[in-house]
């Protein structure tokens, strides 16, 4: 397996495959993503700044992607623009033919894969941070696994989980509801859950402290210890901040 690092502005990834060529691909596939955000906020520069849904005219695939789960889930569309880049990284990774392919974009994953995965749950001072661990099964399409935190990184959040993970086989949408539910769970107030069926979320799992709330269906969850060496780190695209 291959692991490289790369980085493009705000864009700080790992790619994960078996095949250089697959690599180059997932490079390609994020910068021809960036491109249509950046084109659409050169056009629109409220598509960017808005923390409310908001509807572009006429946009590119990855803007549509972005402002389609924003809606849904109730936040701004650059919400889902880390899950949307990795999910077109992932997507030319698989137009040339790979069958393993993971793109970790600042903790915003989208995964196919032939293989088990073990994917760790850094979760800041949470005592249960790089101790536990998702244990995800062969994946023959798409799947989002998307994180935020109120605690950890640059991103701007309201609420105070230091760590909630969504999986969707839409990684936009699981990158946007991760920022929803961050924003607005806690262990003794969780019905910002109860909108979740019906849109194609799988599964959340939510760390709060030593409190774990979990809804759907997850892969099994398995002790581990994460190698904080090996988590990506991302850049705010809205502040720039790092």
């Amino acid at each position: 397996m291959i692991r490289e690092h790369f980085e493009f502005r705000q864009t700080i990834t790992t790619i994960l495959a078996d095949d250089p060529k697959e690599i180059a691909a997932a490079k390609s596939g994020m910068m021809a993503a960036r491109q249509e955000v950046e084109r659409q906020i050169a056009l629109d520069s409220y598509f960017s700044a808005t923390l409310e849904p908001y509807a572009p005219k006429d946009p590119e695939r990855t803007p549509d992607r972005m402002a389609r789960a924003a809606a849904v889930a109730g936040v701004g569309p650059m919400a889902a623009v880390a899950g949307a880049i990795a999910w077109a990284g992932v997507e030319a990774m698989v137009e040339e033919g790979a069958t393993f392919a993971l793109v970790d974009n600042g903790g915003d994953i989208a995964l196919v894969s032939d293989r088990e995965v073990k994917i760790g749950i850094y979760a800041g001072a949470s005592p249960l941070s790089g101790r536990i661990a998702f244990l995800v099964p062969p994946q023959e399409e798409i799947l989002g696994i998307c994180t935020s935190s109120a605690t950890v990184g640059p991103s701007i959040s309201f609420g105070t989980a230091d760590a909630v993970t969504v999986f969707s086989p839409d990684v936009a949408a699981a990158d946007a509801w991760a920022t929803a539910i961050c924003n607005r769970i806690t262990p003794e107030d969780t019905p910002v859950l109860d909108a979740l069926p019906g849109t194609g979320i799988r599964g959340v799992l939510a760390v709060i402290g030593d409190a774990v709330i979990r809804w759907g269906d997850l892969p099994p969850i398995v002790r581990a210890r994460v190698d904080e060496r090996l988590i990506t780190a991302g850049n705010d695209w809205r502040h720039g901040r790092s």
